[in-house]
């Protein structure tokens, strides 16, 4: 417990000053670096900036921890544990000025395989309005100095739901059929473009649940560990873990159901 809230008040502390270097490249203007996955899937020069910076923080801070990041790869620590860190999460939100993007920074131990590992501490910062969500393992979930809770189940009206959509246009049907199986539990969908504010926002009660195919470690990593700790679900594919296969998020009343729909 007590290493767990070490390691989250040190994720705080840089993810706040990655953060307030991201929202300021933001405001200079953003200069598209390279695409990845497909063209649509974009990294801009402030991602690799401000990852070059949290990296540079916690070597400095914990050398002998492990580092798994989006933009600069995996390296192994002799420690036990491993920082798992999203730089700017919603690139493309981030492109176009769209205020929903987030710095997401997690530790977990038992190595950078998240069939493995087991999270103890995450951070989402949402830059652009300054909202802090952050966890440690045991200690709840919060938003600032206020606790977070999921909601237990669906109102009449229906779920709340999120998700999103993979960057290749092969993938596009498939999701879309997943959406046209999910909606009879739906009240409505949100396709708000980063998986750790989706996440964060499920256990803020923001949201009553959220699915998506696709995502890396770094996209759930800390996000998971919010909603398991405001006493929600985290569960998909592979291994009934969230996963590249899938990923589902919910209350107890909801999980089940949204799971089985999402994974048909």
């Amino acid at each position: 417990m007590a290493l767990a809230q070490e390691l989250k008040a040190l994720a705080i502390e840089i993810a706040q000053e990655a953060g307030e270097l991201a929202r300021r490249r933001r405001t200079e203007g953003v200069e598209i670096a390279a695409t990845k996955s497909a063209i649509a899937d974009i990294v801009t020069q402030a991602d690799r900036e401000v990852e070059a910076l949290i990296r540079a923080r916690l070597a400095a801070a914990r050398p002998d921890d492990g580092f798994l990041g989006e933009e600069s790869g995996a390296e192994l620590g002799t420690s036990g544990v491993t920082w798992v860190v999203d730089p700017i999460d919603g690139t493309v939100n981030y492109a176009y000025g769209i205020p929903t993007y987030a710095v997401s920074i997690a530790a977990v131990v038992g190595g950078a395989d998240p069939q493995e590992w087991d999270a103890v501490a995450g951070v989402v910062f949402n830059a652009a309005i300054g909202e802090l969500f952050h966890a440690a393992k045991g200690g709840g979930a919060w938003l600032g100095d206020r606790a977070l809770a999921v909601n237990p189940e669906p109102t009449a009206a229906g779920a709340l739901l999120a998700t999103g959509f993979g960057y290749d246009p092969a993938t596009h049907a498939g999701d879309l059929a997943r959406i046209a199986r999910v909606m009879p539990m739906a009240r409505d969908i949100r396709r708000i473009g980063a998986a750790s504010l989706d996440l964060a926002f499920v256990a803020a009660g923001r949201l009553d649940g959220y699915f998506e195919r696709g995502l890396q470690p770094w996209d759930h990593a800390a996000g998971a560990l919010l909603v398991r700790e405001a006493g929600g679900l985290v569960g998909g594919l592979p291994g009934g873990r969230p996963g590249n296969a899938m990923t589902v998020a919910a209350g107890h009343g909801l999980f089940d159901e949204l799971l089985a729909a999402a994974v048909a």
